[in-house]
């Protein structure tokens, strides 16, 4: 029986979308949803912003297990360099190449007449081959390609090296049957295609997509691009389940668990869809981590730093040597869980001189106003003043803090517990900001949570202000 790859491209999908842009925490979470439903390709968005998206890549990549990693490629030398230093520690990475092929687009992105398009691709993909041995020619618009140009560029494509081919609808405007002929088409026209892999990627503008992929499959296609969320993709969900019920009739098969899709397509699609505040800080939700290990005393400076890293910091080797130190003092008496190892990096890592400091904050709340904050900073001797309302008093003077310094950082993590008991009891806060992709945390001790929430905030924010300044 014949499998058929599913690659999924909602996470390219998302990155086009800015009215429901997502956290870098909730793009990592859907990478482990698409690989916990065995998903064969996880296409992520290319790298435009180079520290940001950079660490985002490299995170997705630690976090799959299964499945491969693939990321399109800016078309020169140095583009195809910085995409394989993102995911060249992924356990199975792809550089794809997306070539636009008919007349419009080629002049439109590539602005290049087709014998230079041909040109290039004989350059680009053997500079992708010395990276990665696995290499996917996309060609884009395929199918209002001038076939001779696009035989041309496959064939081209292929001899320098190209593991994968992939034929774009992009336009949405093919029957079924008109897909399907086409597919064989490329066939009758390349033999060479036995030892490549062909895939399908269909538009579903015209809702014509998951019956022109399921034609492309039939005529000999082996890998087609679905999406869980996204605009005009086919439906990884009606795809997975039509093969599922009438896959033996064609000896097809996907690897997609059927039996998690609907509740794991839920929880990305609740994810992509949930609708973005344009003011709280807590706009993406704040979630427990699902972080669950436990070190010993046992555990060695290597593995603290992996388990430091896994929670989604990236500290020089100095300051993992400060972690690993508080580490050991406590590691003597207890084990140490995740949210333990958090608090210790908040204290021992990146610890600088503070730009801001806490000089008095005033917080009314209550079941029949609205909350508000009013939160005073002092920066260089001078007194700065922030007055905001929020869904809560943390919320409130979180914001009242951005307000003072202009700026919004996304909340990655935030978490309140008690160290003491009693009336006088202390509270605990650690809060973890991030900023170009890198996650700096702060930890805040108070007799009232508010104002151990507002101090971890300031910690964490000064780390991040000392780090911009010294660039």
């Amino acid at each position: 029986m014949k499998r058929i790859i599913i690659a999924d491209t909602t996470l390219r999908q998302a990155a086009k979308n800015r009215s429901h842009s997502l956290s870098f925490k909730e793009k990592v979470e859907i990478a482990k949803l698409l690989d916990k439903l065995s998903v064969d390709v996880i296409e992520l968005a290319p790298i435009e912003d180079a520290k940001t998206d950079m660490l985002l890549t490299k995170s997705i990549c630690s976090s799959v297990e299964n499945g491969i990693v693939a990321i399109p490629c800016e078309l020169s030398e140095n583009g195809i360099k910085t995409a394989w230093d993102a995911i060249s520690k992924a356990k199975k990475p792809r550089l794809q190449l997306v070539v636009p092929t008919s007349t419009v687009q080629m002049e439109f992105v590539c602005r290049k007449k087709p014998p230079l398009v041909l040109s290039m691709i004989g350059v680009i993909v053997p500079e992708a081959r010395k990276y990665c041995s696995d290499v996917e020619f996309v060609a884009r618009d395929a199918t209002r390609s001038e076939r001779e140009f696009l035989y041309d560029a496959i064939r081209n494509a292929i001899s320098c090296g190209a593991t994968s081919v992939t034929l774009c609808d992009d336009a949405g405007i093919m029957t079924s049957e008109e897909f399907s002929a086409f597919i064989a088409d490329v066939y009758e026209n390349f033999p060479e295609l036995e030892n490549v892999q062909l895939g399908a990627q269909c538009s579903d503008a015209f809702s014509f997509g998951c019956a022109c992929a399921f034609s492309a499959a039939c005529a000999g296609a082996n890998e087609i691009k679905t999406a869980v969320w996204g605009e005009n993709t086919v439906s990884i969900e009606a795809f997975s389940r039509f093969l599922g019920a009438r896959g033996s009739e064609f000896s097809m098969r996907t690897s997609v668990k059927t039996t998690m899709l609907e509740r794991i397509s839920g929880q990305i699609s609740r994810i992509c869809n949930a609708e973005k505040s344009k003011t709280t800080p807590f706009e993406t939700g704040v979630a427990a981590s699902n972080q669950s290990f436990v070190l010993s005393e046992y555990d060695t400076p290597e593995q603290v730093a992996a388990a430091v890293q896994s929670l989604g910091y990236d500290l020089s080797d100095e300051e993992n040597a400060n972690v690993y130190e508080a580490f050991s003092a406590i590691s003597d008496k207890k084990s140490v869980t995740a949210k333990e190892l958090d608090v210790i990096v908040a204290t021992a890592a990146l610890q600088v001189p503070s730009t801001y400091f806490l000089e008095s904050y005033v917080v009314n709340a209550g079941n029949i106003i609205t909350p508000t904050a009013h939160v005073t900073l002092s920066r260089d001797g001078k007194s700065v003043s922030g007055l905001c309302g929020g869904d809560g008093p943390i919320d409130a003077s979180f914001l009242a803090i951005e307000k003072i310094t202009g700026h919004h950082y996304e909340l990655d993590d935030f978490q309140i517990q008690a160290v003491t008991e009693g009336r006088e009891a202390m509270g605990s806060a650690l809060v973890r900001l991030r900023s170009n992709g890198k996650v700096y945390a702060g930890n805040g001790i108070s007799t009232d949570v508010i104002g151990a929430s507002i101090r971890a905030y300031v910690n964490a924010l000064n780390k991040i202000v000392y780090e911009e300044e010294e660039e």
